[in-house]
């Protein structure tokens, strides 16, 4: 080092792997992205699942081609089945996640975050459904609303009982060794 730069520091910067144990690696990606993310991108299906590419016409296509061999009429029964199984388990799914981002980093369960997580499937499934009106492949039923909000109130009670059924109990020391 010269003496015309005696000011600068003579130790370099310290890279990542030498600060790394300094600053926490979860820090760098905030906690509320971290919990809501997959919710963030299950509603991005589910807007794509609502679109042409997934109308009735292009997933019975899609059935047609796995069984060739199926009569019409058991056709439209394996094929209604399929779209209405779709539709409550998509907005299952969408419900556990849901809780999951309004949870965000507390741990258990309570009341407020469950109605919360139903009432924000059922709202996007309404919104999901007037989407559809606008598809001209698609149409736009009540009834696929209030199937995607059943679907999503039945995760509420999946969520509900594993926390009533698997939470870890409270030890609680009997009196005489308690003092």
């Amino acid at each position: 080092m010269s003496t015309s730069e005696s000011w600068r520091n003579p130790r370099p910067a310290p890279n990542l792997d030498e600060a790394g144990h300094r600053v926490p690696r979860k820090s760098f990606v905030p906690d509320w992205l971290r919990a809501w993310w997959p919710a963030l991108l299950w509603a991005c299906i589910i807007y794509t699942a609502s679109t042409d590419t997934f109308s009735s016409d292009h997933t019975g296509s899609i059935l047609h081609a796995l069984i060739p061999t199926l009569t019409e009429a058991q056709f439209q029964v394996i094929h209604y089945f399929i779209r209405k199984s779709a539709h409550f388990s998509e907005y299952f799914i969408f419900y556990l996640v849901l809780f999951r981002g309004i949870r965000g980093t507390h741990s258990g369960w309570r009341w407020t975050w469950a109605w919360t997580g139903w009432f924000i499937a059922a709202a996007y499934s309404a919104l999901d459904e007037i989407h559809q009106s606008f598809v001209a492949s698609r149409t736009s039923s009540p009834w696929d609303s209030l199937l995607d909000s059943t679907g999503a109130l039945v995760a509420l009670l999946a969520v509900f009982l594993f926390y009533r059924l698997f939470r870890p109990r409270q030890f609680t020391l009997p009196s005489f060794l308690a003092s």
